[in-house]
């Protein structure tokens, strides 16, 4: 069974230039099959203050109103993701970016409104991932980069966790790959003290994630990330790895981050 490495690249290192270069450059030299999928960091928000587009969150994640979907197609779907593929062509590395409705790659649905409504903001079907078209851009040469917008196969757009595509893409793909799945952020991965960057959890399995979500030690915005994780390891997704963009090779041997298997 062929091995495939889907990488998530966080919004705080795509707001740095310097560690972004970095990171492009330790990506472009894993070897094998490889997917990358990349979040909006900042710049959305800040290109957004200068056309008066006020960003609005709640519990966390954007709103997204008709004004600010244009606003993040075009920043994530168009600045972001090609920035990040010309320097990875630049790399050597013969990348091709992509948001969900190029080559019907990934089909979403609304999020209903329930509590609270988020706007154009998309969950991903259950077959919502285009595999045979994602294996066929592997097999051709292609690296895909996968920006954070989808669709709704009627020719709308969605904003959509960046974190949950990364998860959906790895799952889909285990069907018939061996995938491993890697989330690079701003630490060297989930910390049992958030002030002490170096008391890396070095490994988890459910139970340990849930005293260490009940003792509040993981909260906030990290909560849906080992989500995702460990969904995707209920799915066949053979390892999942959090940590540092810095330690990339390191977290894809398993040397690194945090593990969870």
């Amino acid at each position: 069974m062929q091995k495939l490495a889907v990488i998530k690249i966080g919004g705080n290192i795509i707001d740095d230039a310097e560690k972004l270069n970095s990171f492009l450059a330790d990506f472009a030299a894993v070897e094998g099959y490889k997917i990358l999928v990349h979040g909006g960091g900042k710049i959305a928000t800040t290109i957004g203050e200068k056309l008066s587009i006020r960003s609005e969150y709640i519990n966390g994640r954007r709103v997204t109103d008709s004004a600010t979907l244009e606003l993040v197609t075009m920043v994530y779907g168009g600045l972001i993701n090609k920035n990040i593929v010309s320097g990875l062509q630049w790399r050597g590395c013969n990348a091709i970016g992509l948001t969900g409705a190029d080559g019907n790659m990934m089909c979403a649905r609304k999020r209903e409104v329930k509590e609270v409504d988020y706007g154009y903001v998309g969950d991903i079907t259950s077959d919502g991932i285009n595999v045979n078209g994602f294996q066929r851009l592997l097999e051709a040469g292609f690296v895909p980069v996968v920006a954070p917008i989808t669709y709704d196969g009627q020719g709308n757009l969605l904003n959509t966790n960046a974190d949950t595509i990364a998860q959906e893409i790895a799952k889909a793909m285990a069907a018939t790959m061996q995938v491993q799945l890697i989330y690079c952020f701003e630490k060297k991965g989930l910390l049992a003290d958030v002030n002490d960057d170096d008391s890396v959890i070095t490994g988890m399995d459910t139970e340990v994630y849930q005293q260490l979500k009940a003792a509040k030690v993981i909260s906030g915005g990290m909560i849906p990330k080992v989500d995702n994780a460990f969904e995707a390891i209920r799915n066949k997704v053979s390892t999942v790895a959090i940590g540092h963009a810095d330690d990339l090779h390191e977290l894809i041997k398993g040397e690194a981050g945090t593990q969870i298997k």
